[in-house]
């Protein structure tokens, strides 16, 4: 089921996943309320989530975040619930907004007590509506929000101490008890870019346009899709800033070849060493991609629930979208719950040759997941 996108400014939206909206549904939750409308193909409608309308067939409904989306397309306000009434977020998604703000600003995580104080809401009451709401604890939401802040300043600052203080930490012991798991890597590989690594490139030529191929002591290290080598040499110098990039010795040609094989013969798969570099999440969500065999496709909510994550649909796109690794980690296998293509890093033209590519494939798993 396709999410669609929250109009801009206002509150953030809530109940931002499959998951959370299809509870809501099927509970009537009027505390999501506001947060989305939904809309029923055979009767042209939309309603709230609390709506006593009886409950469509599944196949027939589709999430909008406002009711503004779903007048857009073509639906009209349900008569019985009236879901023009909630475009303002109601109490409950405001006092959990106001809670999210504050933790993204503070200089240190608020206590409870203190989020509870700030959102008018008793201790208890604010935690299990927290929750329910964002699909995560406030301690887990902060935590996130930290870890993001020390990737973010581990780019900047001077010293991975400067860097680790600047986001928060009142300590650097407490930091480095947390960091693989939340970086997937130590502070300082993450900081340095690449620093100490020689990367060997090469570019050839594709059915799908210019390809790129950098590899590692380690393996394969970068494939991209482009138009023209200058494009795809930048990026790959952004991504990794303080390697030593020099082009690859010609014995490297076998490399790149086995990698184009795998690009135009899906079926017989890329068996090279790979230097696969990204955050512990990344990792898994690139692991469960590599999973699926080719001519099978599976949706992001899928893949989020396959890793234990069932919440994190969108934490899941955005680990596709940073894939370094064309093909041999296969995104372009990951859709909308609808069957939809979604993004892709390389062009959604490439993803939907690659797609109908494999589609004539016969794999060891049959069907789609």
């Amino acid at each position: 089921m396709e999410l669609a996108s929250a109009e801009g400014g206002g509150a953030p939206k809530l109940f931002a996943t499959d998951a959370l909206r299809w509870a809501a549904l099927r509970s009537r939750d009027r505390r999501a309320d506001g947060s989305f409308v939904y809309s029923v193909r055979t009767t042209g409608i939309y309603c709230r989530p609390s709506c006593g309308a009886r409950s469509a067939r599944p196949e027939n409904i589709r999430f909008f975040s406002t009711p503004g989306e779903a007048r857009a397309a073509g639906f009209r306000p349900c008569k019985r619930c009236r879901p023009d009434a909630a475009e303002q977020p109601g109490r409950a998604e405001q006092a959990v907004a106001k809670a999210c703000r504050l933790i993204e600003a503070a200089d240190e995580v608020p206590s409870l007590d203190e989020l509870a104080r700030a959102s008018g809401l008793s201790r208890f009451h604010f935690h299990r509506l927290f929750k329910a709401l964002t699909g995560v604890t406030p301690m887990a939401y902060a935590a996130e929000c930290r870890a993001r802040r020390v990737r973010d300043e581990l780019g900047r600052a001077g010293t991975v101490t400067e860097a680790i203080y600047a986001a928060g930490y009142n300590s650097s012991g407490r930091f480095y008890a947390e960091a693989n798991g939340r970086l997937g890597m130590t502070p300082r590989s993450f900081r340095d870019g690449g620093k100490g690594t020689r990367m060997h490139v090469a570019f050839g030529s594709c059915s799908l346009g210019r390809i790129l191929v950098a590899a590692t002591e380690r393996g394969v290290a970068a494939i991209a899709f482009g138009d023209d080598d200058d494009t795809l040499l930048r990026t790959l110098e952004a991504r990794f800033p303080n390697a030593a990039v020099r082009p690859a010795e010609p014995s490297f040609s076998a490399t790149l070849a086995a990698v184009i094989d795998a690009v135009e013969t899906p079926a017989r798969g890329l068996d090279l060493p790979l230097d696969v570099r990204g955050t512990a999440f990344q990792s898994r969500v690139w692991q469960a991609l590599r999973e699926i065999p080719p001519g099978a496709t599976e949706s992001y909510a899928s893949l989020a629930e396959r890793i234990g994550k069932p919440k994190a649909v969108r934490a899941v796109a955005a680990a596709c979208a940073a894939n370094p690794l064309a093909v041999a980690i296969p995104c372009h296998r990951a859709v909308r719950s609808d069957g939809g293509l979604a993004g892709y890093a390389w062009g959604a033209e490439r993803k939907r040759a690659l797609l109908a590519r494999e589609a004539s494939v016969p794999t060891l798993t049959p069907g789609t997941r």
